[in-house]
C-alpha cells in the first residue's frame, strides 16, 4: 500500500491509503456535498486548499468532463473515506495528491471545533511523517495568499455569446465557475470575463450594462483591483456579485468581511428572504463572509444555521449580490431566478438611461 500522511496544525498526523502521489500543503476544509464531487474539485474557489469529502464514497457515478467548471483541479490535495477507482485515477493525472481510508469523520469534527486548519500531505512509496509535516511547515494562511487571483483568473479578456442581443456583463473573473457565464449566455447576454486586475478603462471601453463579480478563494481584501472597480462603476452602473464578489462589493462599498471558523461548503445550506420569509436550500463554498454591510448596503436574506448574510442589495444603488452560488451545480436550483434579476436590473438602468431628459 503507498503510503500516505496528513500533518495537522497543531502537529497530530494522520496515517491513510495513497491513491495519488505527491506532496502538497494548504488549509484543510470540508464539504458536505454527497453529489457533484466533479464540479466541486474544479472549483477555482478551493485553490490553496486541502478538500475533505465528509460523504463516505467518492466516485461512484465516474467523471465526466462536461460537468467540470474549470479546465483543471483546483484542490492543492483530496481527502476521502473512500475514492473510486476513477477519481483516484483522475487525481493521479492531475498531480494532485489523494488519500483515503480516512476516517472523514474525525477531521469533519475536528474543523468544526477547531476551525479550518493548515495541513501537509505526502503520499508516495517512500514518504515518511517528516515529509508530510515538512510541507505544515511551509504552509501559509488564506489571507497570506495576497496574489491568489493570479491562480485562478483568465490572463486576457474572453468573450463569450457574442451574437446575443441582450445586456453586456463585465464578468470580473476571481476565479469564476464555468456554470455562472452559463447562466448568463442562456438569458441572452453578451459575457465579457476580464482578469482579477482589470482596470477602470479595459471595463469601461465594453460600456458594461452590469459589473459582475465573481466566485474565488481567499481572502477578498486582497482583491483590490476589484475593489476599486466596484467603488468607479457602483454610482453609473448596476453591480452584481457571487460569495466572494458579495464580499469584494461590501468592501467597496464601506461594510467589512470576516474569516468564518470553518464556513460554508456543501449543498444543503438553508437561506431566508426576510421580505417574503421564503426558506430556499442553497450550494455554498465560502470561508469569509460579510461582517457589517455599511450604509450603502442592505441584509436581505439571512443564512438560517449562524443568521451571517447570504443577500445584500443596495440601498441607493443599483446593486444586488448573494453569498451562495445561485448556479448550483452542484446542487438545489431554487435560486435561478437571481441571474433573472440582475439581468432585469441591468435592462431597467439602460431602459432609463435611453429616455431623454426634459428641457
Amino acid at each position: 500500500m503507498t503510503e500516505a500522511y496528513v500533518a495537522l496544525e497543531g502537529g497530530h498526523v494522520l496515517e491513510g491509503r495513497g491513491r495519488a502521489s505527491g506532496t502538497a500543503r494548504g488549509e484543510l476544509v470540508f464539504t458536505t456535498a454527497y453529489t457533484g464531487y466533479e464540479e466541486s474539485l474544479t472549483d477555482p474557489s478551493y485553490e490553496e486548499q486541502v478538500l475533505t469529502f465528509s460523504y463516505p464514497l467518492i466516485g461512484n457515478y465516474g467523471v465526466r468532463e462536461e460537468r467540470f467548471e474549470s479546465d483543471r483541479v483546483h484542490p492543492r490535495a483530496v481527502l476521502a473515506k473512500e475514492l473510486t477507482e476513477d477519481v483516484a485515477e483522475w487525481l493521479e493525472s492531475e498531480d494532485v495528491p489523494a488519500v483515503d481510508h480516512i476516517d472523514t469523520r474525525d477531521v469533519v469534527t475536528d474543523i468544526r471545533d477547531g476551525g479550518a486548519m493548515k495541513c501537509g500531505i505526502a503520499v508516495g512509496e517512500d514518504v515518511t511523517e517528516e515529509d508530510a509535516l515538512a510541507e505544515l511547515e511551509q504552509c501559509k494562511a488564506m489571507s497570506d495568499h495576497t496574489d491568489i487571483g493570479a491562480q485562478v483568473s483568465v490572463d486576457e479578456p474572453v468573450v463569450h455569446g457574442e451574437d446575443n442581443d441582450g445586456e453586456t456583463v463585465a464578468l470580473i473573473d476571481c476565479g469564476a465557475k464555468g456554470s455562472i457565464v452559463d447562466s448568463l449566455i442562456e438569458r441572452d447576454a453578451t459575457v465579457h470575463v476580464f482578469p482579477y486586475n482589470a482596470t477602470v478603462d479595459d471595463v469601461a471601453a465594453v460600456e458594461p450594462d452590469v459589473l459582475f463579480i465573481s466566485n474565488g478563494p481567499g481572502d477578498p481584501v486582497n482583491f483590490e483591483q476589484a475593489i476599486t472597480l466596484v467603488e468607479e462603476f457602483v454610482e453609473d452602473t448596476p453591480v452584481a456579485g457571487i460569495c466572494l464578489g458579495q464580499q469584494i462589493v461590501a468592501e467597496a462599498l464601506g461594510g467589512s468581511t470576516e474569516k468564518m471558523d470553518f464556513g460554508h461548503r456543501g449543498v444543503n445550506q438553508p437561506v431566508l428572504d426576510l421580505e417574503s420569509g421564503q426558506v430556499v436550500m442553497t450550494t455554498q463554498n465560502h470561508g469569509y463572509t460579510v461582517a457589517e454591510p455599511g450604509e450603502h448596503l442592505e441584509v436581505t436574506q439571512i443564512n438560517v444555521n449562524d443568521d451571517t448574510p447570504e443577500g445584500i442589495d443596495g440601498v441607493e444603488y443599483d446593486v444586488i449580490t448573494r453569498q451562495y452560488h445561485p448556479e448550483a451545480n452542484p446542487g438545489p436550483e431554487d435560486t435561478l431566478d437571481f441571474f433573472d434579476d440582475v439581468l432585469a436590473m441591468a435592462s431597467g438602468r439602460a431602459d432609463s438611461r435611453a429616455v431623454p431628459a426634459d428641457d
